[in-house]
């Protein structure tokens, strides 16, 4: 497990992996080239994948994320050290916090 910030990353083996996501189609990189995990909605600062790779999102304000990282990678963060991330699949999970009435994504 790795863990930066409000972000989570869980290493999976290939069949945890559910089918439909071994041939999905990536996100989009943003403009500076990188798989954006979470975007700091205050700061505008971003945790985000370095390296070739894929993210995966089901629908859905909690839906799942996966990270397919066929050469490893790096998450990397202005105000964070960087990760260093072997080859393979991982979950990525936002941290959720509760509010009366509400469960929403942490922002930070």
């Amino acid at each position: 497990m790795y863990r930066q910030g409000d972000v989570l990353i869980v290493a999976l083996g290939e069949s945890e992996v559910p089918a439909h996501f071994l041939e999905a189609p990536g996100e989009p990189r943003d403009g500076r080239g990188r798989l954006v995990l979470a975007l700091g909605e205050v700061t505008g600062h971003a945790h985000a994948v370095q390296g070739p790779g894929r993210l995966m999102r089901e629908a859905g304000t909690f839906g799942p994320m996966l990270l397919h990282l066929p050469e490893g990678g790096r998450v990397v963060h202005e105000e964070h050290a960087a990760i260093a991330l072997p080859t393979g699949w991982f979950r990525v999970v936002r941290q959720r916090e509760y509010a009366p009435g509400a469960v929403r994504i942490v922002a930070d």
